[in-house]
């Protein structure tokens, strides 16, 4: 699934399959400017910043169990943000600060660093990589991707796969070459 954020003419959380289809809003009420997003693959939740509302919230997959993580003055200007364990992780564009939010009580905000002109963060660790099973984008016997002759894209399963031309192309009735 791709998760993102809108803030266009309706402000929302969505999600869909890889390949564009699907789409499917999971937030779309008591939002304003929601920028930043994390997910914690292992639990299934979306985390996001509402720059305008000043506040980090929580929704699972579906757009369930919706609560508010921290709200108020202290968390204004977020932009970035990274879920590792017990913890969120995100920049503050004010003082260029990176703050540590406890993801469970919201009460325990620790500033960590500063660092000049920081706009985006992220958690580089094995224990957040998911394990890879085979999929349908590996590359088959010629070296294409899923047999795609341009781009493979995942769709509504790691089995399923849609395949998808370069700016110029379109694609050939077989579904796979482009022409």
């Amino acid at each position: 699934k791709l998760f993102f954020t809108d803030y266009g003419n309706a402000a929302k959380v969505e999600r869909c399959d890889m390949d564009g289809m699907n789409r499917t809003w999971i937030v779309d009420s008591k939002i304003e400017q929601p920028t930043a997003l994390a997910l914690d693959l292992i639990n299934k939740y979306v985390y996001w910043v509402d720059i305008y509302l000043d506040s980090v919230e929580v929704v699972d997959y579906q757009g369930r169990k919706r609560h508010t993580i921290i709200k108020g003055r202290q968390i204004r200007h977020l932009c970035g943000l990274a879920v590792f364990e017990n913890y969120l992780y995100t920049v503050n564009s004010d003082n260029l600060s990176i703050l540590r939010i406890n993801r469970y009580n919201g009460t325990d905000v620790q500033a960590l660093a500063s660092l000049d002109n920081a706009k985006e963060i992220r958690v580089y660790q094995k224990r957040t990589q998911t394990a890879v099973r085979s999929h349908a984008c590996e590359e088959d016997p010629y070296g294409m991707p899923g047999g795609c002759s341009h781009i493979c894209l995942l769709s509504s399963s790691y089995k399923a796969r849609t395949c998808r031309c370069r700016t110029g192309f379109i694609l050939g009735s077989d579904g796979r070459s482009c022409k």
